[in-house]
């Protein structure tokens, strides 16, 4: 039985599971996407503690806890096997799921993903994190703005309309956020991939600057047998590629579907 808010999309045909980045939520970072993966699926995903409707966690987040959490919801939700679609911080959780409940979980793709952070992705967190604790939102919302989108993403901003967009960004960061970012620092899951056994797709953001795309490349290096596609966005697909990215979702579940 899982205890965190969830989504649900679509019934009947394959199940798919959604596992959402840090800071984020099923409906922020798959929004755009959800209901071209609903077609002929049925799409379940949770909010993760301080996120969307699920209250925030007064205890450090495990991976096992999100894991377990979203393999319960499918569950409960009628699905007795499914793959999961695994987004930055949900790729790690993906990856858990499918170890700690093999019966279940029958593929992957992960997208923007890392089996553990690297110096860049560590400086990252240790930054976001501070910023988090901070008062003043507007330092937080630059570096979000900053980071998150492709350098064209960004360029293409209008000059008057960057500070609006970097105030709204740091308005919509979640209130478990801080939770999510510790967790991010102490991922671990590079023996896991190496016990992959399952069909796996890395889509591999090729213009990030939060995860970059050698940390991304080295999880699909790591899985036995593992697909990659690349696709031209910063960190944020959802907003700057999602038809692209839903094709490549989509695609990928109907052939390990049949």
């Amino acid at each position: 039985m899982s205890t965190f808010a969830r989504t649900v999309r679509g019934t009947g045909g394959p199940g798919v599971a959604l596992a959402h980045g840090a800071g984020g939520g099923i409906e922020p970072n798959y929004g755009p996407i959800l209901d071209g993966l609903a077609e002929g699926r049925t799409v379940v995903g949770v909010d993760y503690p301080g996120t969307g409707e699920t209250p925030r966690s007064d205890v450090p987040l495990t991976v096992d806890r999100l894991a377990d959490e979203l393999v319960g919801a499918a569950v409960d939700e009628g699905l007795d096997t499914f793959s999961i679609v695994g987004y930055s911080l949900g790729g790690p959780v993906a990856v858990r799921a499918a170890t700690r409940h093999p019966d279940r979980v029958k593929a992957l793709v992960l997208t923007a993903t890392f089996a553990r952070p690297d110096n860049h992705l560590r400086l990252v967190a240790d930054l976001w994190a501070r910023l988090l604790e901070s008062e003043d939102r507007t330092p937080l919302g630059d570096f979000l703005t900053l980071f998150a989108p492709s350098p064209s993403a960004l360029a293409a901003l209008p000059e008057d309309a960057l500070a609006d967009t970097a105030a709204a960004t740091a308005a919509t960061v979640p209130p478990g956020t801080p939770e999510h970012v510790d967790l991010v620092r102490r991922v671990d899951i590079r023996a896991e991939l190496a016990a992959l056994t399952i069909p796996a797709l890395v889509v591999v953001t090729t213009a990030d600057r939060l995860v970059p795309p050698p940390v991304q490349r080295d999880v699909a290096a790591r899985i036995p047998g593992a697909r990659v596609a690349e696709l031209d966005t910063g960190h944020l697909p959802f907003a700057e590629r999602p038809d692209e990215w839903l094709k490549l979702i989509t695609t990928f579940l109907d052939e390990t579907a049949a």
